[in-house]
């Protein structure tokens, strides 16, 4: 049966954003006047750990047109833990887009503030954190995991039960920062885990 992964804290997703067509112009943007967000505001997600989504903005001219080749700084403006952004500057693409990673760290509110150089006000992000979960259950059903990922903390315990009747499951990993030891094929009973090493398990 195909192997599905189970997370260990600290998975990292990735985002694709697109901008509209300027109407078939030809001449190049002009400066920088207005910089806005494009994605990444209002995640929730756990204490010291990357959010899944990057913080983006766009950087745009008068017209409204994507300004390529512009420093954007990203500035962490209210935490009241170790949260931090990577890097603290990026340069848009011929999008007009830059962004950067953000971990709250410990904090349960934070505010990152993105500015362009000679460009009045701010694009302005806000992100909460919680405490992640220390456990999670998955069953062996239907042929299938259910769920068939879940995320646990470093140190937390991912449980499987079998509910196929008489037909045989296993649990075995092929990838992970360490590989885990396998359950031998069964048909009940249940496969208790701890993970302790950050990483993705597949």
């Amino acid at each position: 049966m195909k192997r599905r992964q189970w997370a260990c804290w600290g998975v990292l997703v990735g985002t694709v954003w697109a901008t509209g067509c300027n109407g078939g112009e030809t001449q190049p943007p002009g400066p920088p006047a207005d910089v806005g967000v494009s994605g990444g505001g209002g995640q929730s997600w756990y204490f010291n750990n990357p959010l899944p989504v990057p913080l983006s903005v766009t950087v745009v001219d008068l017209s409204g047109r994507p300004v390529p080749g512009v420093v954007v700084t990203w500035t962490v403006t209210s935490s009241s833990g170790s949260g931090a952004v990577n890097p603290l500057q990026s340069t848009t693409g011929t999008n007009g887009v830059a962004s950067t990673s953000d971990s709250v760290g410990s904090a349960t509110t934070q505010r990152v503030s993105a500015t362009v150089s000679g460009v009045a006000g701010s694009a302005d992000f806000t992100e909460v954190a919680t405490t992640p979960p220390t456990s999670a259950a998955v069953s062996l059903q239907n042929l299938a995991f259910h769920p068939d990922s879940v995320l646990v903390q470093s140190g937390g315990t991912v449980t499987w039960t079998w509910n196929d009747g008489a037909i045989g499951h296993n649990v075995t990993f092929t990838s992970g920062p360490a590989r885990p030891p396998d359950a031998a094929t069964r048909d009940s009973g249940t496969y208790a885990l701890p993970l302790t090493t950050v990483g993705t398990y597949g």
